[in-house]
C-alpha cells in the first residue's frame, strides 16, 4: 500500500533542513525558478501559437466562410477543432482571435506603462505643485470605473484595435503612475541621486539613469496582471459589440457569436473561453512567481 502524501512530505522536509544554508538556498531557488518558468513557458507557447500558428499549420483564413461546412464537430478532416455556424475553421479563428486579444492587451499595457510611469516619476521627483496637479488628474481618472470608461471611449472613438488600446490604457495609466511615484519618493533621497545633483547632472538624466532603472523591477511585477485585466476588458467590449467586430475574430466576439449555436455546438463558446482562461491564468501565475523572485 502506498504511503500517504503527508508521510512523503514529512520525510523530505527534514532532509532539506539538514542541508547547509547555501544548499537550502539553491534548492529553494531552483523550485521557485521552475514555478516561474513553467507558466512563462506556457504563455510563450500560446503567444507563438496565436501569432505564427496559422502560417505554420497552413490553416485556412479565419474569415473564409463556407456554409456547406458549418458546425462540423471536433476532429473533422481538415478541421481539428471543427467549424462555426458559418463554416469558418475554429482552430484558425481561435488563433487569430487570440492574436487580436493579445495585441490589444499588450498594446494597452505598453501605453499605460510608458505614460503612467513617466507621470509617476516626474511627479515623485519634482514634488510640489507638479505632483499635486498630476496626481489630482489621475484621481479623476480613477473615479470612473475602468470598464465604463473604456466603453465610453470606444463608443466615442469607434470600434477598432487601435481605439480599444487607447481606451483600455486609461485604466492602466493611474496604476503605474501611483506605483512609480511612491517608489520615486524613496529613491530621490538616495545617496547616488544626491551625488548626481551635486556633480551637475540634470533632472532628465537623473530620472532616466538612476530613478527609472530602480523603479523598473517593481513595476514589471504588475505588467502580466495588467495584460490579463486588459485582455478581459477587451473580451468584454468585443462580447458587447463595442470592440473588434466580425468578421475579424477576437475571443470576445467569438463567445458572443457562439451563443446562437450553444445548444448544438457548445465548442464555439468553450474553445475561445478556454483560450482566454488559460492566457489569463498563465499571466497571473507568472506575475505571482516574478513577484516572489523579486522579493527574495
Amino acid at each position: 500500500m502506498a504511503l500517504p502524501v503527508t508521510d512523503n512530505l514529512a520525510q523530505t522536509e527534514p532532509a532539506e533542513a539538514t542541508l547547509p544554508f547555501w544548499a537550502r538556498s539553491h534548492f529553494r531557488m531552483r523550485r521557485s525558478a521552475l514555478a516561474l518558468y513553467i507558466p512563462l513557458g506556457a504563455l510563450i507557447l500560446l503567444v507563438v501559437a496565436c501569432f505564427f500558428g496559422p502560417w505554420i499549420l497552413h490553416l485556412p483564413p479565419a474569415s473564409f466562410a463556407n456554409i456547406a461546412n458549418s458546425n462540423l464537430p471536433l476532429g473533422s478532416p481538415g478541421h481539428l477543432l471543427g467549424t462555426d455556424q458559418l463554416g469558418n475553421d475554429m482552430l484558425s479563428r481561435t488563433l487569430v482571435g487570440g492574436r487580436v486579444s493579445m495585441v490589444v492587451g499588450f498594446g494597452a499595457t505598453l501605453v499605460g506603462f510608458v505614460i503612467g510611469t513617466s507621470i509617476g516619476v516626474v511627479a515623485g521627483y519634482f514634488g510640489g505643485a507638479v505632483e499635486t496637479v498630476l496626481m489630482r488628474i489621475l484621481d479623476m481618472v480613477l473615479a470612473f470605473p475602468s470598464l465604463i470608461l473604456a466603453m465610453t471611449l470606444v463608443v466615442f472613438l469607434g470600434p477598432s484595435e487601435r481605439n480599444e488600446i487607447i481606451a483600455i490604457s486609461f485604466f492602466a495609466i493611474p496604476n503605474y503612475a501611483r506605483l512609480s511615484r511612491a517608489a520615486t519618493l524613496k529613491i530621490r533621497e538616495r545617496e547616488y541621486v544626491l551625488v548626481g545633483r551635486v556633480i551637475g547632472a540634470g533632472p532628465r538624466h537623473i530620472m532616466i539613469r538612476h530613478v527609472f532603472s530602480n523603479v523598473l523591477p517593481s513595476l514589471l511585477t504588475i505588467v502580466p496582471l495588467t495584460v490579463a485585466v486588459a485582455m478581459i476588458i477587451e473580451a468584454t467590449l468585443s462580447f458587447l459589440g463595442l470592440g473588434v467586430r466580425p468578421p475579424t475574430p477576437s475571443w470576445g466576439n467569438m463567445i458572443a457569436q457562439g451563443q446562437a449555436t450553444m445548444s448544438i455546438a457548445p465548442q464555439d463558446i468553450i474553445i475561445p473561453a478556454v483560450g482566454l482562461f488559460l492566457t489569463v491564468l498563465f499571466l497571473n501565475l507568472t506575475a505571482e512567481q516574478w513577484r516572489l523572485r523579486i522579493s527574495q
